[in-house]
């Protein structure tokens, strides 16, 4: 999951447990000088509610320029999944079913490539718009632009989704729904109001994709420490970057400091495995790398609210 945390980060509006999201289905297609696409169904906590979100990402390296390429990302839910994951099931022979008994609560994610090659046939004779600039990749740094989640595009996403397609026709049916998604995105981004300046990281050295990549990893490190405590001394030296350049990027990209973000999973973490795993308030201590039991449970109600017996107890 990954590679889709910065997705559904954005869709969950809140840090997310890695543990409580499970891959159901998986699938990936390419077709070489057009577009691929990949496909990840995740299990998710009917508890915690997700909005749809789209975004596009525009990647380009100046010391790589031939890598340069369009994303677009989404994640919906919303979506019913067969727990048997069985052509036996009435209900799913022919797909998910909102009727199926064995429905598990879900969300998927879907993300687009658009090669140079590809798009540069669609940008040939047009005005120099804000579309056009993006098509032609004018643009000499990375950036990211939300994308507004209409009808639309959700109605497109869905034909993806539940399509009964293969071999030959398949491909002739994604590849049009695929256009039409690119077309709804950009449609979305050209009356959007936002100007071009905006799409500039505050952080200067962030228009540099490695060093975005780089704070991408140091968040993704301190999700795998979850029980093991790491200095930002530390997280900056695995990841090979200044401490300052790291505390302001992650700020920027993420909308937190390290430290805020760091809580915020453990305490996320701490809720889940007292109410949905059973643990008690030591175990939770423990695992968590807390020194002492008082010293989590002052955390914990400072994050919650609550006590962590008091969580317990509901």
């Amino acid at each position: 999951m990954q590679e889709h945390l910065d997705i559904i980060t954005l869709a969950h509006k809140q840090p997310v447990i890695l543990d409580e999201l499970s891959l159901l289905f998986a699938r990936d297609k390419q077709i070489p000088g057009t577009w691929q696409y990949a496909i990840r169904r995740y299990r998710r906590s009917a508890q915690r509610q997700m909005e749809d979100t789209g975004v596009l990402y525009y990647h380009y390296r100046a010391e790589e320029p031939e890598s340069k390429y369009l994303e677009l990302k989404f994640c919906l839910q919303g979506n019913t999944y067969c727990g048997q994951k069985s052509v036996d099931c009435d209900f799913c022979k022919n797909g998910a079913s909102a009727e199926c008994e064995q429905k598990l609560p879900t969300v998927d994610v879907l993300s687009f490539r658009f090669e140079p090659i590809h798009l540069s046939s669609f940008a040939k004779g047009q005005k120099k718009t804000v579309n056009d600039a993006l098509l032609n990749f004018r643009h000499m740094e990375s950036f990211t632009r939300t994308v507004r989640f209409d009808p639309r595009i959700r109605t497109t996403l869905e034909a993806i989704l539940n399509h009964t397609y293969a071999d030959t026709i398949e491909n002739i049916f994604i590849n049009a729904q695929t256009q039409i998604l690119l077309l709804y995105s950009l449609d979305g981004l050209q009356h959007s109001g936002e100007e071009e300046e905006q799409e500039v990281p505050a952080c200067k050295f962030l228009t540099n994709e490695l060093d975005r990549e780089k704070i991408v990893r140091a968040r993704e490190i301190l999700i795998e420490h979850i029980g093991d405590p790491i200095t930002i001394r530390e997280l900056s030296r695995k990841v090979a970057i200044n401490e300052c350049y790291l505390k302001k990027g992650f700020k920027v990209l993420f909308g937190s400091t390290i430290f805020d973000f760091y809580q915020d999973q453990r305490m996320e973490h701490a809720k889940y495995l007292l109410y949905q795993k059973g643990k008690s308030v030591s175990e939770v201590s423990a695992l968590l790398g807390y020194s002492s039991i008082s010293h989590f449970s002052t955390a914990f109600k400072k994050h919650t609210g609550l006590k962590p017996c008091e969580l317990l107890s509901r």
